[in-house]
């Protein structure tokens, strides 16, 4: 899924992404894979990594400032959503980052970003510029690549969308979605690792609203 994603846009990096790297074996990552429901194939993933033990794995190129550095934090990676998918999917992966932190205690999200259309679904959530919108960081596990880094106050974000009127709020926090489901699993690629699985998303709707 990420090899064919992300060799979708940069040929070089796809066959790396074929096997599992070192983050992927990390007491403290965990790892989400989305499948459609009716035929069981993988329509988009990612990972995060939480500061449980230790310092991010985007902390290696970045110092990041104290008032993100203190909070309990989470970096989310290798996000990747197949050509031709639900377009809820990429929303669905997002909405499952945000359970998955409020879960585990995780006060902040923090990202590094290249692609403009990726930046802007991470600001229409919220996230923020942690250095300036025009700062751009090259990160080791990235090959070097420049990427503007984003955090997300996830300890607020309620709060911040209810009194915003945010469009996804009732998405959000309001809807249930019963196949966002967290299954401890040990994966032979990542004896640490856990799995995280759900189905597609088109059926997940509010009660009086139609998927967009």
């Amino acid at each position: 899924m990420r090899a064919t994603a992300y060799g979708h846009h940069l040929p070089e990096l796809g066959p790396r992404l074929a096997e599992p790297d070192e983050i992927d074996h990390h007491p403290a990552t965990t790892v989400f894979l989305c499948r459609d429901k009716a035929s069981g194939r993988a329509v988009g993933t990612m990972r995060i990594q939480t500061s449980a033990h230790g310092p991010l794995m985007l902390e290696r190129s970045v110092e990041l400032p104290p008032w993100l550095a203190t909070r309990q934090r989470a970096e989310v990676t290798r996000l990747a959503v197949s050509v031709g998918a639900n377009p809820l999917t990429k929303l669905c992966l997002m909405k499952a980052s945000y359970l998955f932190c409020m879960s585990q205690r995780v006060q902040s999200m923090v990202i590094g970003a290249r692609r403009e259309s990726l930046i802007r679904n991470y600001q229409r959530l919220g996230f923020v510029d942690v250095f300036g919108a025009e700062a751009t960081v090259p990160l080791a596990h990235t090959g070097g690549l420049p990427h503007r880094i984003l955090s997300f106050d996830v300890a607020g974000a309620e709060r911040a969308w209810a009194e915003q009127g945010h469009a996804l709020y009732t998405f959000m926090v309001r809807t249930r979605h019963d196949d966002l489901r967290h299954e401890r699993r040990l994966p032979a690629c990542a004896a640490q690792a856990q799995l995280v699985r759900w189905a597609d998303p088109l059926p997940f709707r509010a009660a009086g609203t139609d998927p967009a």
